[in-house]
């Protein structure tokens, strides 16, 4: 009987979702340039898809991790968004129990396999700059699926262990999240019992991911910065260089809000918390609707295949 207590948790039926406490009055209007974002964001990474899909000049590594990022950048943001405009535009604040563990789930292991495709992306132009010779049969179709597989598998195998975590222990009679989406941290605050574990595996997921990800990007872009030094022409130098200006745009763009989101859970208490939650609403949205314009504009052959996509449909 004290082994059935025990496995046996007291789980809210609900949640109450605030959204961005402190803004209250304000988010009416503030969900406007998020629905905005989201929108261009859907478009943008929609057509990077297609015309990555029909032209099969792009069936390049390049382009097949950039896809995997556009699928990525899909998902993430629908995770949260829609609930989190129901909650501006109707006050509807309820989630359940179940949905906001789905939500956190989704939510944290796309973040992760975002991490995971830019890390490979990195990589690939390392192996395109620096072994070009070798670069097609390193990087083959089914090694490029294999590292999609494995980065997503990742994020599965990391995030799990936080749901089952908070599936089996107590939350107190206080179910208001203090945030506009199922953040670990923030259901965390809300159990009864003893949550040092929650929060050093969440911790340590975080600093691991953010570790070894950047340690591979940085590694793989000095090796490129290297070898592109070398090279003779100062053209071959600048173009070179210019493929891999909108890889380090994205890095930025992501790791940057990301880290800034993380730490302020744990060490961040004396920053306002409407100051957090829309860095990481932010954090959620600008990044997927900034990847397809930043790819698009600084990438010569996808930007010539977008321009000739939108031709033939005006037609």
């Amino acid at each position: 009987m004290s082994s059935l207590n025990f496995t046996t948790a007291s789980h809210p039926p609900t949640f109450l979702l605030l959204g961005i406490p402190g803004l209250e009055k304000e988010q009416f209007w503030i969900a406007f340039p998020f629905c905005i974002t989201y929108a261009l964001g859907v478009l943008g990474n929609i057509i990077l898809l297609i015309v990555i899909k029909t032209e099969p000049s792009l069936h390049e590594p390049m382009y097949l991790f950039l896809a995997m990022l556009a699928c990525t950048d899909l998902v993430l943001p629908t995770s949260m968004l829609p609930k989190m405009l129901a909650i501006f535009w109707r006050g509807s604040k309820e989630i359940g129990f179940v949905a906001c563990l789905v939500q956190l789930f989704f939510v944290h292991c796309f973040a992760i396999l975002e991490s995971g495709v830019l890390m490979a992306m990195a990589l690939d132009r390392y192996f395109a700059i620096c072994h070009p010779l070798r670069h097609s049969s390193i990087l083959s179709t089914q090694v490029v699926a294999a590292l999609g597989s494995l980065v997503l598998l990742r994020g599965v195998l990391m995030v799990s262990p936080t749901c089952f975590l908070l599936h089996r222990q107590d939350f107190c009679q206080h179910h208001v999240i203090s945030h506009s989406y199922c953040e670990h941290m923030a259901v965390v605050k809300l159990v009864c019992e003893d949550t040092r574990v929650n929060a050093a595996y969440g911790i340590a997921v975080a600093f691991a991911v953010a570790a070894f990800d950047l340690t591979v990007i940085t590694v793989s872009y000095t090796m490129i910065v290297r070898e592109v030094l070398k090279l003779p022409s100062s053209d071959t130098q600048i173009k070179a260089f210019n493929t891999c200006v909108s890889h380090s745009c994205v890095i930025l763009v992501f790791y940057v809000p990301a880290l800034f989101t993380s730490l302020t859970h744990r060490f961040g208490h004396s920053i306002p918390q409407h100051v957090h939650i829309l860095v990481g609403n932010l954090y959620m949205l600008v990044p997927p609707t900034l990847n397809p314009i930043i790819y698009g504009l600084r990438t010569k052959q996808l930007r010539d295949k977008i321009v000739l996509l939108i031709q033939w449909k005006g037609t």
